[in-house]
């Protein structure tokens, strides 16, 4: 008795030939599109939850908005004993306070995606919550965002520097330095300056964003005025933080420089400032791009009380005002402008990485 064969299987080669399609197969072909679309729909994640947790966080908090904003009236004299449950559901119904706390948020979602609409402010009712934010907005991008690029200018050429010529005299002066230094909360190094460059030797004004006899406009007069009243609260932020930047710089520095790829630069005769240019601080200053778009949080909650300690009408100072009145649009407009911009930030800052290091992965 014999085995019989199998029975053989006719294998439709014009399938397993044919290209594969489809949206996988597309993203395969495109690899920098199907990193992007990747990317934005992570950041789209990230922004709905962190501007939902931030919400629920403010609504749950105690206190009654309403009321605060009723005190106000009586103290200006604009309020009626008897009409006060018709105002009060008004006010509940104008600041998105009546119903429970999901249909809020469904309401407040609404306005503010389709609508950009962050409802009153209470702090200067009945202005919008986005209008009193787009008049501090300005001031703190100035203050801020200057600062920021510019501490990490200079620390990552300060801390390059340091890392590479590792052992000489000026290299462990700024790494101590930087040790001592780089944690000092930003509040308590802008009191320093404010005492000994406002109160002891009167250089500097101490409070205040420009001079208010100099009426605001692009005038030499009112931008001297603006870069005076600035340079404590800027210098404040840019030195605590070139120190971070020194030391994250040079301990990124250190590692790479018995690479392989530099030792056969230095071989070929290649001057030490060149090597350092072209090849080792492109290592290090690509992780600290990444590193700068998730500093802005930090940063910005530093820069809270830099404001408020100089009276600077940035958006530190419209949040501590909001947060003392119970403004939750205000509070909620804020927030979300920071998260906003740290979130985008990163984005950005992902999207160029690949095309700056190409040894990224843009798909898998």
């Amino acid at each position: 008795m014999t085995a019989e064969a199998p029975p053989v299987v006719p294998v439709d080669e014009s399938q397993d030939s044919a290209p594969a399609s489809g949206v996988r197969a597309w993203l395969s072909r495109h690899p920098l599109a199907a990193y992007a679309l990747r990317r934005f729909g992570l950041y789209v994640v990230e922004l709905w939850g962190a501007l939902t947790i931030a919400f629920f966080f403010f609504r749950m908090m105690p206190g009654d908005p309403i009321q605060t904003l009723i005190q106000t009236l009586q103290q200006n004299y604009i309020y009626n004993q008897q009409a006060s449950a018709e105002l009060i559901a008004r006010y509940q119904h104008e600041f998105g306070l009546d119903g429970n706390i999901f249909s809020q948020y469904l309401k407040y979602m609404e306005k503010l995606v389709l609508h950009g609409d962050m409802g009153p402010s209470l702090i200067n009712y009945p202005t919008p919550a986005q209008t009193v934010i787009l008049r501090s907005l300005p001031w703190t991008i100035g203050l801020l965002g200057i600062s920021a690029v510019l501490a990490w200018i200079f620390g990552v050429v300060i801390g390059a520097i340091a890392g590479w010529r590792r052992g000489k005299l000026g290299s462990r002066v700024a790494t101590n330095l930087s040790i001592a230094l780089s944690h000092v909360p930003y509040f308590f190094v802008a009191l320093i300056l404010v005492y000994v460059f406002a109160y002891t030797l009167g250089m500097l004004p101490a409070r205040s964003a420009y001079d208010s006899s100099i009426n605001p406009g692009i005038t030499p007069e009112f931008i001297g005025s603006v870069l005076k009243y600035g340079f404590l609260p800027a210098f404040s932020i840019v030195l605590i933080g070139t120190f971070s930047w020194i030391l994250s710089t040079r301990m990124l520095m250190i590692p790479i420089l018995g690479e392989d790829y530099l030792v056969y630069a230095e071989a070929k005769g290649l001057k030490g400032s060149r090597i350092l240019t072209r090849y080792a601080l492109r290592n290090c200053y690509l992780p600290q791009i990444t590193a700068f778009g998730i500093s802005l949080g930090f940063i910005f909650n530093g820069n809270v009380l830099v404001e408020q300690l100089f009276n600077y009408p940035g958006l530190g100072t419209t949040l501590v005002t909001a947060i003392q009145q119970l403004d939750f649009n205000t509070i909620l407009g804020v927030t979300n402008i920071a998260i906003f911009s740290v979130l985008t930030a990163v984005l950005i800052l992902d999207l160029l990485l690949p095309l700056l290091d190409p040894r990224v992965k843009y798909w898998k």
